[in-house]
């Protein structure tokens, strides 16, 4: 079971993985999905646009979370979900957008995902 606690690191399967490193991992997917579509030219701008708002709201996030109250963090990770949920669908939506771009927009989802899961089961 994860939990949002008092340090804010993320206890599953009774083993704990900084907080930091978490968002750390979360970044590498976004820029690497950033950077695909730097370089897709048949990607779309909106989706160019959506994935720089995921971008935004994970630099909100991981400059909130260190010192933010569970409840407060647990807003700023279901923000950042749902900025992830946004950009897979505007990268499903996009008919331009190569599949490599694609799949690493879905990475990115999948990393938010998971990290929500963790920071609020239990």
């Amino acid at each position: 079971m994860g939990r949002i606690g008092p340090t804010h690191a993320v206890v599953s399967s009774g083993m704990e993985e900084p907080l930091a490193d978490r968002l750390a991992l979360l970044r590498r997917h976004i820029d690497r999905a950033t950077a695909a579509l730097a370089s897709d030219a048949a990607a779309s701008p909106v989706l160019r646009a959506v994935v720089g708002e995921f971008d935004k709201k994970l630099a909100k996030a991981a400059a909130g979370l260190p010192s933010a109250p569970a409840a407060a963090a647990r807003e700023l990770i279901i923000e950042l979900e749902q900025a992830g949920d946004s950009a897979k669908v505007a990268a499903e939506a996009d008919r331009g957008a190569s599949a490599d771009s694609k799949k690493l927009v879905d990475l990115a989802h999948h990393a938010i995902c998971v990290l929500k899961h963790e920071l609020t089961a239990g």
